[in-house]
């Protein structure tokens, strides 16, 4: 392997991986807010908006993050089991905050935000070292 096709660092990994992160943020609370704003059942919006994020997380996390290329059935695989695990966390997260935090204005987002970052850490780590790890 040359350092042309050398897997980007953990630096650099972790700085894209919070930028496409981002992207997929916005696009999950965006669908998540839309799908409220129709009075769809908070638990039922925060799922849907997760598989959206989720779906634009793997395309732009194997090529741009982790530059895995097409990895095939294995590497699918991997990531909707990690992301079937992360799912049901994320929507635990979230339901469990909505649960234990009062009643204010920023209730819904703090809930979002506090299931965002559980999931996201979790996720980083086993993309790195599990699904598009080099082998």
């Amino acid at each position: 392997m040359t350092a042309v096709d050398a897997p980007p660092r953990l630096v650099s990994q972790l700085a894209r991986f919070v930028l496409i992160g981002g992207f997929c943020a916005l696009v999950d609370f965006g669908v998540y807010q839309g799908l409220l704003a129709l009075d769809l059942w908070v638990h039922l919006a925060k799922a849907v908006s997760f598989v959206a994020g989720t779906t634009t997380a793997f395309f732009l996390n194997r090529r741009f993050t982790f530059a895995a290329g097409r990895g095939g059935v294995g590497q699918v695989g991997g990531f909707a089991l990690l992301y079937t695990v992360t799912f049901f966390v994320n929507v635990g997260v979230n339901a469990l905050m909505l649960h234990l935090l009062p009643s204010f204005s920023w209730r819904i987002t703090v809930a979002w935000v506090v299931a965002q970052g559980v999931a996201t850490v979790i996720n980083f780590v086993m993309l790195r070292t599990v699904v598009f790890r080099v082998r």
